[in-house]
């Protein structure tokens, strides 16, 4: 089993669920970043950032109700502030996210994965 692809895994979601049974059902048993429960710092998400080739608010959940209380949908809201924000309420990251070969994809839908394939 390969575990060269990665998985920012959310338990509670049901598309981050999806993404680890789709890798499995192709025979490939993932590493799982449980993100919602680990150390995740700015770099953490930076990093994965630079791979997904996003800015850090096509990454940000905008209807998460925690986004609208700290204005970040503002258009004119710092990278620094929604990096810092997702840091802090993790459940304002998309998900899931799949890494594999130096690239990565959300994979919403879950087909998204083959592009890694």
């Amino acid at each position: 089993m390969s575990t060269s692809f990665r998985v920012w895994h959310n338990p509670r979601c049901s598309k981050s669920r999806a993404a680890l049974s789709f890798l499995r059902d192709r025979g490939m048993e993932p590493e799982i970043f449980d993100y919602m429960n680990v150390d995740l710092r700015v770099d953490d998400l930076a990093q994965v950032l630079g791979l997904l080739r996003y800015q850090p608010r096509e990454l940000l959940r905008s209807k998460e109700a925690v986004c609208r209380e700290l204005g970040l949908s503002a258009s004119d809201t710092k990278d620094s502030a929604i990096l810092a924000a997702m840091v802090e309420h993790r459940r304002l990251i998309e998900r899931p996210i799949v890494i594999h070969g130096g690239r990565a994809v959300v994979a919403r839908p879950t087909e998204r994965i083959d592009e890694l394939l």
